[in-house]
């Protein structure tokens, strides 16, 4: 049996990095057929020389800087504008998606498009286009298999069973770096605290998602088109321990919940074995030293970006789009010192309420809804 060719798309962030770790320990069962990243040139040429993939897409300067270095002898160069192309090679199996934000969706679209195995640790692009990426993955023979620890986790928990059984799904959340913090010292944070997760080391934005409880939010949009469930058996319930990654409730009471060390590695190893299980070089969960599992029904005054999120996933077509992309808009902003932590939710907020809503958008429709959003969304900042 070849080895499973791999793209990593987001090679030089956590997920991507923490991707190549677990392969790296696999090598007569993994090739690294692509690697891509936007501004991290540095460790990408490490990566180049560690792996020695047949193609890399890189940021423009990034470019021009490999060729300078003379790495277009050992492999070729792209444009990230270009990197749907490494996805179509006939030698890629699986297509890690490791990349943050809307810019996710053109290649999660081809790769269900060429039938590849596509794990998914992106929430934005399910969240614009769910009904679109579901049903070209169906068309084409597509199989999805998330790395997301919530979404890995309901997806182990449903293995083999029978759909119409499903009664409820539990989402659990840290609760973020603020979930200890009063309400009325959130006008006083600084963008330094809002970084500080107590649990998972992760990039800036989703960070701060974290924070805002807004990642809930899009997890919660995204669980309704992987397991293609009705927003309202979608609940979010904090879990400070982090040990249960999520749980499944069947219609006759039963309760299959996943757990295990909070480490990203293992629903990133689980992904890339799918559906095999290999030994794991992680600690094994310790129960003795765990204490207790407290759990806890999320606060929507103190973070009203979910409550948002669950209307917007209720009103769905256009509206999660809108949602995204404002919020993007405002993350970003926000990590720029631009305005406090109060000011993420109040700048999506105003974009969402002015939002006429496209019942079911085509693709045109969602690039269309999410630059106007974004217009929109500037406008306020």
């Amino acid at each position: 049996m070849r080895p499973k060719g791999v793209v990593v798309l987001g090679s030089t962030g956590s997920i991507g990095i923490n991707t190549l770790k677990v392969m790296e320990r696999w090598p007569d069962r993994f090739n690294v057929v692509g690697l891509s990243a936007h501004t991290n040139v540095v460790l990408l040429e490490k990566q180049i020389i560690k792996f020695r993939p047949k193609m890399v897409a890189v940021g423009p300067p990034g470019v021009e800087h490999l060729r300078r270095r003379g790495f277009e002898k050992i492999v070729r160069i792209l444009s990230t504008a270009d990197v749907v192309q490494m996805i179509t090679l006939s030698a890629v199996d699986l297509v890690v998606l490791a990349i943050g934000g809307a810019v996710a969706l053109d290649p999660f679209l081809t790769a269900v498009r060429n039938g590849k195995i596509v794990a998914p640790a992106n929430k934005e692009a399910l969240v614009m286009a769910g009904h679109i990426l579901m049903a070209e993955a169906k068309k084409y023979g597509a199989t999805i298999v998330p790395i997301d620890s919530e979404q890995s986790a309901i997806f182990q928990c449903l293995q083999g069973r029978n759909q119409a059984e499903l009664k409820r799904i539990y989402l659990t959340a840290s609760g973020g770096p603020l979930h200890r913090v009063a309400l009325k010292q959130f006008r006083n944070l600084t963008v330094r605290d809002i970084l500080k997760h107590p649990r998972w080391k992760m990039g800036k934005k989703i960070t701060v998602d974290s924070a805002t409880l807004m990642n809930k939010g899009l997890e919660v949009m995204e669980a309704k088109w992987l397991f293609d469930v009705a927003i309202e058996k979608i609940k979010v319930l904090i879990h400070p321990q982090a040990i249960i990654h999520s749980m499944v409730e069947f219609c006759d009471g039963s309760i299959i919940a996943q757990l295990g060390v909070t480490d990203m590695r293992l629903p990133i190893q689980y992904a890339l074995t799918y559906p095999e299980r290999l030994n794991s070089p992680l600690p094994p969960l310790d129960f003795f030293k765990l204490g207790t599992l407290n759990f806890e029904k999320p606060d929507l005054k103190k973070f009203p970006a979910l409550a948002l999120a669950y209307e917007v996933a209720t009103r769905g077509g256009s509206f999660p789009c809108v949602l995204n992309a404002a919020n993007e808009e405002a993350v970003a902003a926000f990590l720029k010192g631009q305005f406090n932590f109060h000011g993420i939710f109040k700048i999506v907020e105003k974009v969402v309420r002015q939002h006429k809503n496209i019942t079911r958008p085509t693709l045109k429709e969602i690039y269309s809804t999410e630059n106007w959003a974004r217009e929109e969304a500037r406008r306020y900042l």
